[in-house]
């Protein structure tokens, strides 16, 4: 066999070739040369679900659909001249008697709906090998992969140890490497690629010589975890919400002082447009990982799944660590989380609209390293009494206390304000 492993674009089509023409796994194996489990966990690790119908007949999984007689389930339906609701892909969803019915086809090789005979008149949901998609994902994944570190954080509290306590004395990294080299375990290259990213407590200023060279323009992305994004991407997110529709959505963000002081990590619950923030000393992954263990401390665990069922945020380092995230201490899974597509900071509009609010008090290039957490408290509590159009003139607080009670409110340090007093500028942290 070659000594290749990876698949080629190539290959892919092949793959999706032979597919189509119905051919087992072992006789596309041979023609590639490789293992059959290679194909096998090809086309299950990178096939695309599609909620599609067929020619004339529009998508409809549900398992009672042949003998419905059901009728307008929903106000307003497009399909509201047909003269039942199984003929409508979209009201199922409405349905109290709704059971989804999946090919039995899909749950034994090949896994897919390629080569299916019966494909042009099935309205049930399909999977489907596509070469192209196929090697995006893998590209994806593969350049995901080789992003950030090898190490967790409690290695890398090992390490910062060792290295800021020498470099808070005059050492150099090349003294401090030679001299612990048995511990580190990590190269001299690395280690001022970390305090370059800010992952020690030691940053660029506490090496005199290395403040004075011209920094590079390209800067490459760091991650806690590496993998982060597989199974986590908008286009998941997406998916696991169609399934979970009355889920309600978190998008977290970060909110900028002046470099290297502290930063605000943002948590805006969408549905009632209610904000809150908390104040950090770095923009670290530990640093939002602690935040989130003292939220499940104090709300408790079926009150924290309850408020963080999933959570929506960007690809900045900090959120890299989703794991720690998503489940507890102890191990408990407490909320899921997912990320926007590079650069689309639209896919957590709501967030990033409410920030107006905080730029309002705080404007860009304000310094957070004077504030405290209480004045923190005090700027959302009156951005979350500031009433919303959106919201039919109620305001946030309003509508998170009809959600969740006003108690949880208080619990995240969140008191309402009365609408005369709400201040909106820069005054009211002055």
């Amino acid at each position: 066999m070659p000594n290749n492993k990876h698949l080629t674009l190539n290959d892919r089509f092949v793959i999706q070739n032979e597919l189509r023409e119905g051919q087992s796994f072992k006789f596309i194996a041979d023609l590639l040369d490789k293992d059959p489990s290679t194909i096998s966990k090809e086309i299950k690790s990178h096939f695309v679900i599609k909620r599609t119908g067929a020619y004339g007949r529009s998508f409809n999984d549900c398992a009672l659909q042949q003998n419905c007689h059901i009728q307008n389930l929903c106000h307003n339906c497009s399909h509201s001249k047909l003269r039942y609701c199984s003929f409508c892909g979209s009201c199922s969803k409405n349905c109290s008697s709704y059971m989804q019915l999946s090919c039995e086809r899909l749950i034994k090789p090949p896994y897919v709906c390629n080569g299916c005979k019966n494909l042009h008149r099935c309205r049930l949901q399909k999977s489907i090998y596509d070469a192209v998609e196929a090697h995006k994902e893998y590209t994806a994944i593969k350049k995901e992969s080789r992003l950030g570190i090898n190490s967790d954080e409690q290695e890398i509290d090992r390490i910062d140890s060792i290295i800021t306590t020498g470099l808070s004395s005059g050492q150099s990294l090349h003294h401090i490497c030679s001299c612990h080299k048995d511990e580190l375990m990590i190269s001299e290259r690395s280690l001022y690629r970390y305090v370059d990213m800010g992952i020690f407590t030691a940053r660029n200023i506490d090496m005199p010589r290395k403040v004075r060279y011209r920094p590079r323009k390209l800067k490459l992305a760091f991650k806690v975890d590496r993998s982060c994004r597989i199974g986590r991407t908008f286009e998941d997110y997406k998916t696991f919400i169609s399934h979970n529709i009355d889920l309600p959505v978190v998008q977290i963000d970060t909110v900028e002082g002046v470099k290297r002081g502290k930063v605000l990590m943002t948590i805006h619950f969408v549905k009632a447009e209610f904000m809150i923030a908390f104040l950090r000393d770095s923009n670290t992954s530990k640093s939002v990982t602690e935040i989130f263990n003292a939220l499940y401390d104090k709300l408790g665990h079926d009150l924290f799944k309850k408020l963080f069922p999933v959570i929506l945020t960007d690809n900045g380092s900090e959120f890299s660590n989703p794991t720690a995230i998503e489940f507890s201490p102890s191990g408990e899974r407490r909320s899921n989380v997912f990320y926007c597509d590079p650069s689309s900071p639209h896919q957590k509009g709501a967030a990033e609209n409410n920030h107006e609010f905080i730029r309002r008090i705080l404007p860009k290039g304000s310094s957070f390293n004077e504030l405290t957490q209480n004045d923190i408290d005090l700027m959302m509590s009156h951005i979350n009494s500031y009433k919303r159009k959106k919201l039919n003139d109620k305001t946030p607080y309003e509508s998170f206390s009809f959600f969740y009670n006003e108690s949880t409110a208080k619990l995240l340090n969140v008191d309402k304000i009365d609408s005369d007093k709400v201040v909106l500028s820069k005054s009211l942290l002055r």
